[in-house]
């Protein structure tokens, strides 16, 4: 019962990503083909959003849902690890057609062929925590 709350953000959520088209494999294309703004516009949006709450969250030090202090880590800032980081992201989203999180909306509407996308993300998942010991951090 304790994770109501979540259950019913990830509703929320889900039903805005179809709202918004998110999920279409069609704006997606016309993304990556560079034919429309609509998914730029998202990201965009997203990412302004995201800078304005994180420095909301450092100045007032805000604390979690369930009283903890929110810290962020301070990584290398190398751009090698950044470029393969979105380059095998971005080739994934475009041969799936579908980033992580309107995989299981898709699953919700009845697309079960992004099951094999999930099992390969949970695959994915897998092996870079068996790898991780070994990779450059």
């Amino acid at each position: 019962m304790n994770y109501i709350k979540f259950l019913l953000t990830g509703i929320l959520f889900g039903i805005v990503m179809s709202k918004a088209e998110i999920i279409s494999w069609y704006r997606i294309y016309e993304m990556f083909k560079f034919q429309s703004f609509h998914m730029y516009g998202i990201i965009g949006s997203a990412i302004i959003l995201g800078i304005v709450i994180v420095q909301i969250i450092k100045r007032r030090e805000v604390k979690s849902i369930e009283g903890d202090e929110i810290v962020f880590c301070h990584k290398d800032r190398s751009v090698t690890r950044y470029l393969a980081g979105g380059i095998i992201f971005g080739l994934g989203w475009a041969l799936a057609g579908a980033c992580p999180g309107p995989m299981f909306v898709l699953v919700g509407y009845g697309y079960l062929s992004i099951l094999v996308v999930i099992a390969g993300a949970l695959l994915g998942t897998l092996a870079y925590g068996v790898l991780r010991p070994k990779l450059p951090h």
